[in-house]
């Protein structure tokens, strides 16, 4: 057989491999045409990524494309999914799957050129710097959509991605009062629904509001992107390749030439340097945009009064004889995290791994999964244990000795929130359920805002800087009379300065220094390796030959180089199968929790 050869990459992200496949005659198609073919005795979808006059002469036997599915996404976005794939070693199956249609959408049904519409530009409530990216830091309480619909493009479409849904919704009115078409792109919408989406959006002349999945909406005419707190955990993909919205739309908008803006009140240090110089901040309203935030200093406490020191307790009977709720937030699961021997001073440790066990309602957990036991220390049998880190769990008893007449309710995860409750307690989950009703609590309290602050991990002080912006949100602006109480043994710390303050900057300046000192991530390239210890070991080893790997240690490893570009070539030049092959292997580039 003779003709043309179609380049087709499987749908298939365990074999992430194009294979040559010979074109239908007289067919014609292009880049990104969602196609089917045959692979190993059944029909599978495919991406077409490429077109040859004849085979790869390593192919062995070459056989015909079965049909054409379905429009796929524009050449230029599939090169786009190609490079995401590089940059965070991922399957490339996995990034066309997101810029693709979920249903079929016939092919040639789009139009050759855009639609054209010009709107009159809208005066910005603010001066904003010139040039392709800029940064804009606000209050974390105040409406912002004033400031996006100043940030459209008057021509073209805009990409708008907005990490929290309420928001959303209020934007989409807001975008459609302009008269432009407002096209809403969720992950989470039904297949048809996003179809449609695909198909408005691939018209054109359009503005797309949605969450991270948006980065990767089909416009021909980009020319504006606006990103929403890019320092929420949502606009990054869990599963790998874990990319980021903003990371994957600054690479989009060089290639077409758009504006990138980045609206936030707590910058990333990669917004920083990803924006340089062209920052505007809205210095007047930020102290104003910041509730009342009070910092406890539990050095003053006296010892033994555990997480509910004085203040707490006089804050939350004020906050409970008000009628108001209270939100306290404890970011450790179960009942206790941590427990000693009263006897021997042992902690409680596992007797096969030796990690720390957890108390759980039947008993004693290893973490890890190792045993399980009952409440006794494993040294001397002494069932006396004391409790060194109270869990959510145990925290609700104590809160509902504290406040006899109060209903204490536990968020954990994906636990619903008892509308009635006076006082929730859980992990930072809290802080999505509390306010879902709409009734805004009276406090919002951190009881161990240490555990964020000295956590061992780079982004401990960005992380920690957004929880309390989340917090901030929850519970409202200055003025309404409710406030956010930190417990903490480091009131001078960055974080707390730049939150009591209103000015973000006394956090990022040092932050900015501490990365770059130690070429952690925007100044140096990082990955984690976790999964099956044998499948760790391997990938560790093989990677070791051409990057800086650090272990493994506890079952994970970390990769470094000079710079994401050498952390993503050296990736992409080591064929980790044979680690796969020992067992699960995860590769997560840009690591948030290390």
């Amino acid at each position: 057989m003779s003709g043309a050869v179609w380049r087709v990459l499987p749908d298939v992200p365990a074999l992430d491999r194009v294979l040559d496949y010979w074109a239908p005659p007289g067919v014609d198609a292009p880049l990104g045409t969602i196609v089917r073919v045959p692979l190993q005795g059944r029909r599978v979808r495919g991406w077409l990524v490429g077109v040859a006059d004849r085979p790869d002469p390593a192919a062995q036997h070459v056989v015909a494309v079965t049909g054409l599915v379905s429009e796929g996404p524009p050449p230029e976005l599939a090169a786009l999914c190609e490079w995401a794939a590089w940059r965070w070693a991922g399957p490339r199956p996995l990034l066309l799957r997101a810029a693709s249609p979920q249903n079929v959408v016939p092919i040639g049904s789009g139009p050759a050129e855009p639609d054209v519409a010009v709107h009159p530009p809208t005066d910005p409530p603010l001066d904003l710097p010139a040039g392709p990216r800029r940064l804009v830091v606000c209050p974390p309480v105040g409406d912002r959509t004033d400031l996006v619909t100043a940030l459209l493009a008057p021509e073209g479409s805009t990409i708008v991605v907005v990490p929290d849904p309420r928001e959303r919704q209020a934007l989409d009115a807001a975008v459609a009062a302009t008269g432009r078409p407002a096209v809403s792109v969720r992950g989470d919408d039904p297949a048809a629904a996003r179809t449609a989406a695909w198909r408005t959006a691939r018209r054109g002349a359009c503005v797309v509001l949605g969450g991270r999945v948006a980065a990767f909406a089909p416009v021909p005419d980009l020319a504006a992107v606006v990103v929403l707190d890019d320092a929420d955990a949502a606009l990054v993909e869990e599963s790998a390749p874990t990319w980021h919205a903003r990371d994957v739309l600054l690479e989009r908008a060089t290639r077409a030439g758009a504006v990138v803006t980045l609206v936030t009140p707590a910058p990333t240090i990669e917004g920083l340097v990803a924006c340089g110089s062209a920052q505007t901040s809205l210095r007047a309203s930020a102290r104003r945009g910041w509730p009342p935030l009070e910092i406890v200093d539990r050095r003053l406490d006296p010892p033994g009064l555990g997480l509910l020191g004085e203040r707490l307790a006089g804050a939350l009977r004020a906050t409970l004889t008000d009628h108001h709720r209270s939100v306290c937030v404890l970011n450790r699961r179960g009942r206790a995290r941590l427990l000693v021997c009263r006897r021997c001073g042992q902690l409680a440790r596992c007797e096969h791994c030796g990690a720390a066990m957890i108390e759980t309602d039947a008993g004693l957990d290893c973490p890890r999964g190792d045993s399980t036991r009952p409440r006794v220390c494993a040294e001397c049998g002494s069932s006396a244990l004391r409790i060194a880190r109270p869990g959510v769990q145990r925290l609700r008893d104590d809160l509902a000795a504290l406040l006899p007449r109060a209903r204490v309710h536990v968020v954990e995860g994906g636990a619903a929130t008892d509308v009635d409750a006076d006082v929730i307690v859980g992990t930072e989950a809290a802080l999505h359920r509390a306010g879902a009703d709409g009734d805004p609590p009276g406090l919002v309290a951190f009881l161990d805002f240490d555990q964020e602050l000295l956590a061992p991990r780079f982004r401990a002080a960005e992380q920690a800087l957004w929880l309390l912006v989340r917090a901030a949100r929850l519970v409202g602006a200055r003025g309404r009379g409710d406030r956010l109480l930190v417990q903490t043994r480091v009131p001078d710390h960055e974080v707390l300065l730049a939150a009591s303050r209103g000015d973000v900057e006394l956090m990022a300046a040092p932050e900015l220094a501490r990365r770059q000192a130690l070429s952690l991530p925007p100044f140096g390239g990082l990955a984690a390796l976790s999964g099956a210890p044998a499948a760790v070991t391997a990938a560790a080893d093989l990677l070791a030959e051409r990057l800086d790997v650090r272990g493994p240690v506890d079952g994970g490893a970390l990769v470094r180089a000079p710079s994401s570009t050498a952390l993503a070539d050296g990736l992409a030049a080591i064929d980790l199968t044979p680690a796969r092959a020992q067992g699960r292997l995860r590769v997560e580039v840009d690591p948030r929790r290390v």
